[in-house]
């Protein structure tokens, strides 16, 4: 087997047809690694709900803050990858923390549920978005294959997601919460062990940055370690109070703008416009993920209490459905997407970015009309139709399709190379954000009884819904009105 020194990153980048192979190796890894994640994910609030006893509010709060902390993690973790781990190493200590968390809820999720929680945290917050960032390296810069690189990529995350969310959330129910959080790491093996086999391939890409002091240096190695070994309990602390999760996220946003600032700063002006682009969709993502995960939040809650299990000629759990739907339909609908932005750009008439994201926003928007239009389906019992919430996931699938890929694809495009992880880790703390807001929604759309009927619970969902489908196609409105001028922040980038 050839060493990693051995393979230069011009032998990567100097690839031959559409995909490096390199790139399925990256596939498989993240695609182990998301059912792990998407298959916790699904869980949560249900869990939460079912076994810890806690109101729809109280969960909808604790899972925003839960998710805001595995995305804001995600910063940090690239930060270190950056100066200090390298993203390979970053990957493969995120990924046996993750194992650890999901072993130690294996043992009992009722018991040590917030322990397991906290090491899944600080693990993805290592694992996700180093993995991102090496797919970027294996293109040269302005290699029109990247965009297709990163949507097969995307690929692998919603077949992960597909098939953790269904599997975990099924096991779950009907068997075993113990058994369902277990699973979950055992998958993670398995990425880990696929990441260990294929790394010889990936050459110098994601090896930790040359030092000019090696000891000094395995030093930094060790304390980014033990660091985070510290770190844990004040996590644990700030997830168990959402008082804490308050604080924390009105800190770590400007602190890092702040941080970003003082590298921008020694940038040259066409740099900058790029990277000032590139902050107007990441603050545009904040606002579209605080609607669309509403599917882990208030959809994962609306979807126990409020459907009928019959899917046409299936009979099927309503959570399964919530938890996989859109990304079977990620699965289905990605390659047909990116088809027609190809007959498009041939035709000339291919939108910009920010035109896609715009389209984005007006398809969410779509979808939430579409959840709000379940409360003319509904029975005296409070329940409606399945069917018409699958077709809502449908919806927001286009919406996500528009955004999410090409978001990925343009923090390295629109970012300098030195600034990589730094940029993806910013990208994934919007996302944040973007679940911090979700669960203070969710929670807003909760009843304040526990003992609320399912009629009750649906009204006030639903109404929910309504009000972020008005908010959706608002802002898509603006967002394609104003593209013309935004665009022009972008002078060179395709």
């Amino acid at each position: 087997m050839a060493s990693q020194s051995e393979i230069t990153l011009s032998e990567i980048q100097d690839f031959k047809g559409k995909y490096p192979k390199q790139l399925w190796y990256l596939f498989f890894t993240e695609m182990w690694e998301r059912f792990c994640f998407y298959g916790n994910r699904g869980m949560l609030t249900v869990f939460m709900v079912d076994v810890l006893l806690l109101s729809d509010k109280e969960s909808s709060l604790k899972y925003g803050a839960i998710q805001a902390f595995v995305y804001a993690f995600t910063f940090i973790g690239g930060l270190f990858a950056d100066k200090v781990l390298g993203f390979q190493k970053s990957l493969f200590w995120g990924g046996i923390l993750m194992i650890i968390g999901s072993v130690i809820l294996g043992v009992s999720a009722h018991d040590y549920f917030y322990y397991g929680i906290c090491l899944l945290i600080v693990g993805t917050g290592f694992f996700k978005p180093n993995i991102s960032t090496m797919v970027g390296e294996l293109y040269k810069e302005g290699d029109p294959r990247r965009d297709a690189g990163f949507g097969l990529f995307y690929a692998g995350i919603n077949v992960g997601a597909l098939f953790g969310g269904a599997i975990c959330v099924y096991v779950g129910k009907s068997y075993s919460w113990d058994l369902a959080f277990l699973l979950s790491g055992g998958f993670m093996i398995v990425g880990l062990i696929t990441f260990l086999i294929s790394r010889s391939k990936l050459g110098p890409i994601g090896l930790a940055p040359v030092h000019e002091f090696p000891l000094k240096a395995k030093r930094n190695t060790w304390l980014v370690y033990i660091g985070t070994l510290v770190a844990l309990p004040l996590i644990y602390i700030m997830i168990t109070n959402t008082h804490y999760t308050d604080m924390f996220m009105y800190i770590i946003g400007p602190a890092t703008l702040v941080y970003l600032g003082s590298e921008m700063i020694k940038l040259k002006w066409e740099e900058n416009k790029k990277m000032f682009a590139a902050l107007v969709f990441i603050l545009l993502s904040i606002l579209f993920w605080a609607f669309f995960e509403q599917s882990g939040g208030s959809l994962s809650l609306f979807a126990k209490d409020n459907l009928h299990m019959d899917l046409f000629f299936f009979n099927i759990d309503p959570n399964v459905v919530n938890n996989s739907s859109n990304s079977l339909f990620v699965v289905l609908f990605s390659p047909l997407i990116g088809l027609l932005w190809l007959w498009m750009k041939k035709k000339k008439i291919e939108p910009n970015y920010f035109v896609k994201f715009g389209m984005a926003f007006l398809f969410l928007g779509g979808a939430f009309y579409v959840f709000y239009a379940n409360r003319f389906f509904a029975d005296a019992s409070g329940k409606t139709s399945l069917i018409v919430f699958t077709g809502a996931y449908f919806v927001i699938t286009i919406a996500e399709l528009f955004l999410s890929p090409i978001g990925l694809s343009l923090m390295t495009k629109l970012s300098p190379k030195k600034l990589w992880g730094v940029m993806m880790g910013l990208w994934f703390l919007a996302s944040a954000y973007g679940q911090y807001v979700a669960g203070i929604l969710g929670a807003g759309m909760a009843s304040p009884d526990p003992k609320a009927s399912a009629t009750v619970k649906l009204n006030l969902f639903t109404e929910g819904y309504h009000q972020l489908a008005i908010y959706g196609i608002i802002t898509g409105i603006v967002v394609i009105l104003v593209a013309p001028f935004l665009k022009k922040l972008m002078k060179g980038v395709a």
